[in-house]
């Protein structure tokens, strides 16, 4: 092969790879947020039984989007003005307790207990507490829902909760989920309703359970673009099937393990540090790819695989798993924080992340059947094809990292 020849090449590749980091980065800096997951909120209820016939809740929601929504569904604009004065202050809690005949109205439009076919009765008890949860301030108070007329009526044994708090139709934000956990007619567990499942009750079978954190699993890494751009970054930087097995379980090891902790309790990282080493986990494992064929192809004498052990890697093959194993427990933090239970050790708690869990493994082991099998055609029936798709995939996917870790840091939404 003659220098002209190769020279030729390179450029080639160069082109390609720059030409695909300006379009990846163009159409990021018009068309992507900071945030790869969206402007979305999470709900949280705790629900038991003090007693026969009245029910506690003790909810947990995103204060800023409490004031805003309840101001504007109830129709008092006073609300929004003291509590936007005093949001990130401190006094949180007094526009909430000045204001409590309001957020009591808007939650009974937005969320109910009943018996049967009857609703409890809501009455707001205790003081609010505002708290920072998820990195954002979370207003924390307790309704208590009157069931006995439910009782009189001859309505017993299985109640139903229901939620539509923050609906999309308030064009605030979209796709808002309820984590409930209760300890209710003598059965405990947890679920997780949106628009789509709206209600459970206390009777609710275990595969319907299964079902609701299945579907959230999937949908977060569906709905992440940052995950599936890193696990994209594994995939292409795979030669070989076995390659992108090892990458991928040792993903899915090191993202489990801390995103059981971080639900537990037993770790926290606030997602000011997480979110920007995510973005820059695609962009380095991206690059690596790039990094790959550059040296293969300028210095083919310094890629020989020597000293090989047992599972046929090389010392590059176990460096990567290893920067892939450390982004992975990164990852993880990710995970945890969109479920974002907070509660002691339960086995119901253990079986709502590990199904969870299952729902993202799920969709992760399905994006590599499709697409590396793809890529490995084409490597293999049109080598130059290959190359370029791999190269421009790996270019936009470095800039794209590189961009949502800038906004990231920089705090640009």
């Amino acid at each position: 092969m003659s220098h002209r020849s190769t020279s030729r090449r390179r450029s080639a590749l160069l082109a390609v790879t720059v030409f695909a980091a300006v379009t990846a980065a163009n159409a990021i800096l018009f068309a992507a947020p900071a945030s790869a997951h969206g402007f979305s909120s999470v709900a949280y209820v705790d629900v038991t039984a003090p007693d026969d016939e009245h029910v506690r809740t003790q909810l947990d929601l995103e204060y800023d989007l409490l004031v805003v929504s309840a101001a504007d569904t109830i129709g008092d604009p006073e609300f929004f003005d003291t509590g936007m004065d005093l949001f990130e202050t401190g006094e949180e809690a007094t526009a909430l307790a000045a204001h409590k005949d309001t957020v009591l109205k808007y939650v009974d439009q937005r969320f109910s207990v009943s018996v049967g076919d009857k609703v409890c009765t809501p009455s707001m008890v205790g003081d609010f507490e505002v708290h920072e949860r998820d990195d954002v301030p979370y207003a924390r108070f307790t309704i208590d829902h009157d069931c006995s007329a439910a009782s009189e009526g001859g309505t017993s044994g299985t109640h139903q909760i229901r939620s539509g708090l923050f609906p999309d139709s308030e064009e605030y934000v979209k796709d808002t989920k309820t984590i409930v956990t209760y300890e209710l007619d003598g059965r405990t567990g947890s679920a997780a309703l949106d628009a789509g499942t709206p209600s459970f009750s206390t009777t609710q079978h275990w595969t319907d359970r299964f079902k609701e954190f299945f579907l959230l699993g999937a949908e977060h890494l569906l709905g992440g673009l940052d995950h599936i751009l890193f696990l994209l970054a594994l995939i292409v930087g795979s030669r070989r099937l076995r390659d992108v097995v090892l990458a991928a379980t040792t993903f899915t090891v090191a993202h489990s393990v801390t995103f059981l902790l971080a639900a537990l309790g037993l770790v926290s990282v606030p997602s000011a540090v997480v979110e920007p080493i995510i973005a820059l986990s695609i962009a380095v494992v991206a690059a690596w790819y790039l990094w790959g064929v550059w040296r293969r192809r300028t210095h083919p004498e310094q890629t020989e695989r020597v000293h090989v052990d047992r599972l046929g890697l090389d010392r590059a093959d176990r460096l990567r798993l290893a920067v892939v194993f450390c982004f992975g427990l990164v990852h993880g933090l990710g995970f945890a924080g969109a479920l974002g239970i907070d509660e002691p050790w339960s086995w119901t708690l253990l079986w709502s992340l590990l199904v969870f869990n299952i729902g993202i493994e799920v969709v992760q082991l399905g994006l590599v059947a499709v697409i590396f099998p793809t890529l490995m055609l084409l490597r293999r029936r049109v080598p130059r094809v290959g190359l370029w798709v791999g190269g421009t995939i790996a270019a936009g996917v470095t800039a794209m990292g590189l961009i949502w870790f800038a906004q990231r840091i920089l705090g640009i939404e």
